[in-house]
């Protein structure tokens, strides 16, 4: 009886003690909220730069974009290897484009910001507007940490994507036509997901739903993954691999 006293006593002294534990850690993460909602906005003049990257004597390249927060656009049409635009009100947010033809064989390019954003108010701004060639074969990688992305890959010459997402409404355009085989991975974050895929050229889903809903339009199911209708008819395929989180994917061919 006494042995049971004592266990008893050690089960009430720790289950105090976690209360204890657990009421500094509420109260450090609304220290950390209202530090946060108190913080200056850094939001200055409104600077617009444009960057434009010559191809050199790479015949490939390895695209590198990494932007913590704010509105995100790529597309095709550059005349270079690269031409943006970029605006931006917070000094520190100045993006960082550097370029290795690697003289001949595959250049890397890559475009991110030296320093990190934590979150942005309503009177920050950070946004780039990214143009890549159409004709040179780009492997992509792009994360995006919170805000919305918009990728119309479509024309682009793609021989791989990998893109990851944060928090925020992401567009990607698949809808090309190419006639090799591209393999896209794509890591969805909390937000709606949207995947254009083409109707001419074979196309295999896999997804892998976190909490989120997949809707997909112009595909059927083919095991656990989503085809379309030239999937197994055409010479090359498109295969994306998206790992859904907390919002929602939609699947559309058009």
């Amino acid at each position: 009886m006494k042995k049971a006293f004592t266990d008893t006593n050690s089960i009430q002294e720790w289950s105090l003690t976690m209360r204890h534990v657990a009421t500094i850690l509420g109260l450090a993460a609304v220290t950390i909220v209202l530090a946060a909602a108190c913080a200056k906005s850094q939001a200055g003049e409104l600077h617009t730069e444009s960057e434009s990257v010559a191809l050199g004597d790479a015949d490939s390249v390895r695209a590198n974009l990494k932007m913590a927060a704010g509105v995100l656009t790529v597309g095709g049409g550059a005349d270079g290897l690269m031409g943006a635009d970029f605006a931006y009100n917070v000094a520190d947010w100045q993006p960082k484009v550097s370029y290795d033809d690697a003289s001949s064989g595959t250049g890397t390019l890559s475009v991110e910001q030296p320093h990190k954003i934590t979150g942005m108010r309503d009177d920050e701004r950070n946004e780039w507007d990214i143009h890549l060639n159409d004709g040179v074969p780009t492997d992509l990688h792009v994360v995006m940490g919170a805000g919305e992305s918009g990728l119309d890959l479509s024309n682009l010459t793609l021989t791989g994507l990998d893109l990851r997402v944060g928090a925020g409404p992401s567009t990607v355009d698949l809808a090309g036509d190419w006639n090799t085989d591209v393999n896209a991975s794509i890591q969805g974050g909390a937000g709606e997901t949207m995947v254009r895929l083409p109707s001419r050229m074979g196309v295999k889903v896999d997804v892998a739903s976190g909490l989120g809903e997949v809707r997909a339009e112009g595909l059927t199911r083919h095991g656990d993954a989503y085809v379309n209708a030239a999937y197994g008819e055409s010479e090359a395929t498109l295969n994306v691999d998206i790992e859904g989180g907390v919002g929602q994917i939609k699947l559309e061919v058009v």
